[in-house]
């Protein structure tokens, strides 16, 4: 994919606001007890957010595994983000996965507001690495 940097600052802002509007939905799920749709919705948000930074870099994977390897080789491995952010992630991913596909499979509350925190961490810390490298390119 080549895009311009213009391009890439666009689109990832376009996707960093699918992140924030995920999270916002986690949220709210969360408050009105719907514990399952608030774990989907907390890892879309981390997931819209990943591959808001990995834009800048002019990667764009076809997968959910493909996000996370990205994202482990370009900005966890560089140590530009923290491990924990990728930890983060793939927890959220497993979540999300038990209750969209598990049949026997239930959420806690804590687990819940779990996902909803570990969201907000990585979409705090991408955030931050985004605007730094949108600014560079």
């Amino acid at each position: 994919m080549t895009l311009s940097a213009d391009d890439k600052r666009a689109l990832s802002g376009i996707r960093f606001e699918k992140a924030q509007a995920a999270l916002d939905d986690a949220r709210a799920n969360l408050e009105q007890g719907r514990l399952n749709t608030s774990v989907n919705r907390s890892y879309y948000a981390a997931l819209a957010a990943v591959r808001s930074l990995l834009i800048l870099e002019g990667v764009d994977p076809g997968s959910h595994a493909g996000a996370v390897t990205m994202l482990s080789l370009h900005f966890i491995k560089t140590e530009l983000l923290p491990i924990s952010i990728v930890k983060h992630v793939k927890t959220l991913l497993s979540r999300r996965e038990d209750v969209d596909y598990g049949d026997f499979e239930s959420i806690t509350r804590d687990e819940a507001e779990d996902s909803v925190a570990r969201a907000e961490e990585t979409l705090a810390a991408v955030d931050t690495l985004r605007s730094r490298l949108a600014a560079e390119l």
